[in-house]
């Protein structure tokens, strides 16, 4: 089996090679660029199995850079930055990020979050119970498990991993309200690392991609601003 590789887009040379040494004692392999064009040329011909983003870059913004990636690829990103306040964090899991470190950190913080996204990729959720299991309509949705695949009103909707877990825990459960802790734990292997604005944010990129589709009432409601319920 190939050892799975982490492209790192960093322009502060003492936090790369200091990560990069990380990695590489775990058993990763690794790729390092300086700038976002160069991380980007990088990624297109070679596909690691996770990118470290920095989103200070002296050549470009790394959020927009995120923009880019997720425009072609769901690979699973982690952001490195100094910003440590709420509305960045919120603004880079909305970009479809997986994770947020706020600098400095410890690299072998960063080195068990590398792993714990990546557990979650090649994930148990996806596995027996989902197996050859037909597509199921519910309402104005028909979700594939086996493909990990919702489609709204006969289109598929371009979901994130977390996306399409919180989208399929609501349709299994129409009506019934989850609170953000509940729909943490159920969603997240690790919710404790998990910041609970987290699920608002992804929410609101669900409701983005469905009214993309259909701009109609969302089904999606917020209870009370403590839970969320689907109702068809």
């Amino acid at each position: 089996m190939s050892k799975e590789t982490i492209l790192m887009i960093e322009d502060e040379r003492p936090i790369a090679e200091t990560l990069l040494y990380a990695l590489g004692r775990e058993g990763f392999g690794t790729h390092w660029s300086m700038t976002g064009a160069e991380g980007l040329a990088w990624f297109r011909g070679h596909r690691p199995s996770l990118v470290v983003l920095d989103i200070g870059l002296p050549d470009c913004n790394g959020l927009d850079l995120c923009r880019e990636i997720r425009a072609e690829s769901q690979v699973p990103i982690l952001f490195l930055s100094a910003r440590a306040e709420e509305v960045d964090r919120i603004i880079g899991l909305e970009l479809g990020g997986d994770d947020y470190v706020t600098k400095p950190f410890s690299p072998r913080e960063v080195v068990a979050r590398i792993r714990s996204i990546l557990r979650r990729v090649g994930g148990p959720h996806s596995e027996s119970d989902a197996s050859e299991e037909p597509p199921q309509a519910i309402g104005p949705f028909v979700e594939d498990k086996e493909k990990m695949r919702i489609s709204y009103y006969g289109e598929a909707l371009d979901l994130s991993r977390y996306e399409y877990r919180l989208l399929s825990l609501f349709l299994g459960r129409p009506g019934k309200v989850f609170s953000r802790e509940e729909i943490l734990s159920r969603a997240w292997e690790e919710p404790e690392m998990t910041m609970d604005r987290t699920v608002d944010a992804h929410i609101k990129s669900i409701r983005k991609k469905m009214r993309a589709i259909r701009d109609e009432d969302d089904p999606i409601r917020t209870v009370r601003g403590v839970g969320y319920a689907l109702e068809l």
